[in-house]
């Protein structure tokens, strides 16, 4: 587990290792292979952003009881979805990496990394079920689910499109800002914080997810980045993020060539649109509109009450923009 952007919390940070903890006890299955990848998954690579957004915005309640069993619970389930969804994509794109190790399809086939995305749904659907009863989140979080399917299909159906920035706003809305958005919220709203602040949270989470998920496109274009996945994979899976997005609003004519290719792009197409989005100011752009929603998000930030707390969400929303892996 890389808890990177809050290895200057100790608190928190030892709430995202019982986070850890509850995950690896949950995940049970009678297959012995499957189970140890799966607890790799759990444990090497992943930054557990959304259960520490979860816990630090329950902070803003105030109380002692921000890292209950309760709240772990909470937190844990917001991963434990996060990483059924990555192995369904995984299947999705033929994947052969995740996390800088092979993809569980990769290693297991696609079968076996189907069913063990499904069995990470039940166990997200447990926790739910112990922790909210008779609670509207319940509802939130199915609603949640919806929006995060509605994005991923959004983005199927525009594989090989030009789509417009509004599609890909809406896209990434569903199926990255969602899930920020839903640590946030509930994370306020089980913590004990008030309505207003709920609210805020809600917005913040959005708005910090949309920008997570610009400069993970942007990340894909650059040429010295060390991601944890195969680079220019969405572009050969013919998932047009920003960059060449925005780079294709004036140079739609020096791309095209490529790009028509679709399947049948080489390594060699792939990496000349990789540079051409760099020369034409596709991932400058990105960045650009990322600093936009990071200073929505610092400005909803701002108007959370002074705190601790508010330092260091304001903090890891800047270290956010600059991330560089």
């Amino acid at each position: 587990m890389d808890k990177h952007y809050f290895r200057s919390d100790p608190q928190l940070n030892n709430a995202l290792q019982e986070v850890n903890h509850l995950i690896n006890q949950r995940i049970t299955v009678n297959n012995s292979d499957l189970q140890v990848a799966l607890k790799q998954m759990a444990s090497k690579g992943g930054k557990y952003l959304r259960p520490a957004f979860c816990l630090t915005f329950a902070r803003l309640g105030g109380k002692d009881s921000w890292n209950s069993s309760k709240l772990i619970k909470i937190a844990s389930s917001l991963e434990i979805l996060h990483m059924a969804t990555l192995i369904h994509d995984d299947v999705i794109d033929d994947s052969p990496e995740r996390r800088g190790a092979p993809s569980i399809q990769k290693a297991f086939g696609k079968d076996t990394a189907v069913y063990s995305g499904d069995l990470l749904f039940t166990v997200f659907f447990d926790l739910l079920v112990e922790t909210m009863e008779s609670s509207p989140y319940l509802a939130t979080n199915a609603l949640a689910m919806r929006k995060i399917l509605a994005g991923e299909l959004g983005q199927m159906n525009q594989r090989y499109r030009q789509q417009s920035l509004l599609e890909y706003y809406r896209n990434i809305n569903g199926k990255t800002a969602t899930l920020f958005s839903l640590a946030a919220q509930e994370g306020a709203y089980f913590g004990g914080a008030d309505a207003k602040t709920v609210h805020l949270a809600k917005h913040i989470g959005q708005n910090i997810g949309i920008t997570f998920q610009i400069l993970d496109d942007m990340l894909d274009y650059t040429t010295n980045k060390k991601l944890n996945k195969p680079i220019l994979e969405d572009l050969a899976t013919g998932v047009y993020s920003l960059p060449l997005l925005l780079a294709l609003k004036e140079h739609h004519e020096e791309l095209n060539p490529y790009l028509a290719k679709k399947q049948e792009m080489t390594v060699e197409d792939t990496q000349k649109v990789q540079q051409l989005v760099n020369q034409y100011g596709g991932v400058k752009q990105a960045h650009e509109l990322a600093g936009k929603f990071t200073n929505k998000s610092l400005q909803l930030i701002d108007e959370l009450p002074t705190s601790p707390t508010q330092k260091l969400l304001k903090k890891v929303t800047i270290q956010l923009l600059n991330r560089s892996m």
